[in-house]
């Protein structure tokens, strides 16, 4: 019987906080098993940023636990460096360097060196598609090119775990959907490990294996994107009202409509109005007639399957969009540092 394979990534109760009594982090548990793209969500604020500065040893927790690639982050710092490469949001690429340049000296930072060096830069450049534009300054590259020579640095020295943060904010479709594919790829192909962090709840969806959903600091729920969707029976109903209603008129709403037979999980926001219904299509009427009774105008009414976003309404108690308007000090910007100090 083949002995079990020690986990890429595993975070026990790491606890963070900030000046201010701000809290990053609440006891956050993580794991990610070799080979499998690992799906951290959250809206801003969450907490991602700064779970990723911890297991990337840039930064310590006040408590709890960490190992990457079978390294304590905190009694082996070093090790977990050489293990890892990390993609962070701000590009860590020399602007005024060539591409060829820029990973020429990432490889030489782990020790690469000669044909060896080399061969894997030339790999790099053309398996990211960046080979017609390798001699060329870096300030130059469209934003696509730029993400893929930043994974593709990340890459240089065969990594175990690959950290990428945010891989495509700010691109396009078309690049995204790139990096999408050769994310995919890396994974498909090469077995490596990837933990992703996005905001984005269709790029979770589309990439990872397993998700975690970060929220205040701690996962609330924890499984595969098919798997958690279909914990949710029956039909995601989504309705915007034309006016706002008050938190007595809210509490009054959300009784009346979840009276209805076969509606429940009934959350209102703002204008926003969400529930769930075995049958979608048929509660429609009944919920229209009991908003107009209310007094309630309805501007737009939907029905769609389940999607991560009504899991992350389930477990947070909000709407994914609504959560994240307050940044978590240490996150983003702090997390920039990483490109230059993978």
């Amino acid at each position: 019987m083949s002995a079990t394979r020690a986990p890429a990534v595993e975070a026990r109760r790491l606890v963070k906080t900030y000046p201010g009594d701000v809290t990053a982090l609440a006891g956050l548990d993580v794991t990610v098993e070799p080979g499998t793209v690992f799906g951290l969500l959250g809206p801003n604020g969450a907490g991602k940023s700064t779970t990723v500065k911890i297991l990337t040893t840039l930064a310590r927790p006040d408590s709890g636990t960490a190992t990457v690639a079978g390294h304590d982050v905190l009694r082996h710092p070093d090790r977990v460096r050489r293990a890892i490469g990390v993609v962070a949001q701000g590009s860590g690429a020399d602007p005024v360097a060539t591409g060829r340049e820029n990973l020429r000296l990432q490889g030489r930072l782990y020790g690469l060196n000669g044909a060896a060096l080399d061969r894997r830069v030339e790999e790099l450049l053309g398996r990211f598609s960046l080979a017609d534009a390798k001699d060329r300054p870096v300030k130059g590259y469209s934003g696509g090119m730029l993400r893929r020579l930043d994974v593709a640095l990340g890459l240089v020295h065969r990594p175990e775990v690959l950290f990428l943060d945010e891989p495509t904010t700010g691109l396009d479709p078309e690049a995204r959907s790139a990096m999408w594919a050769e994310i995919a790829r890396l994974a498909g192909e090469e077995g490596l490990t990837i933990l992703l962090t996005t905001h984005y709840l269709e790029e979770a969806d589309r990439l990872a294996e397993r998700v975690a959903i970060v929220d205040r600091g701690r996962v609330v729920v924890e499984g595969t994107p098919d798997a958690l969707k279909g914990e949710l029976r029956g039909d995601a109903v989504r309705m915007e009202l034309r006016e706002p209603v008050g938190e007595a008129g809210r509490t009054l709403l959300a009784g009346a409509l979840g009276a209805l037979r076969g509606v429940r999980e009934v959350v209102i926001e703002g204008r926003g109005i969400s529930a769930r219904a075995d049958d979608g299509g048929a509660a429609m009427p009944a919920l229209l007639t009991a908003l107009e009774r209310a007094g309630v105008s309805v501007a737009t009414a939907t029905v769609a399957r389940p999607s991560l976003d009504d899991v992350y309404l389930r477990h947070a108690g909000r709407r994914y969009a609504e959560a994240g308007s307050a940044a978590v000090p240490g996150g983003a910007d702090a997390l920039a540092l990483l490109g230059g100090a993978r």
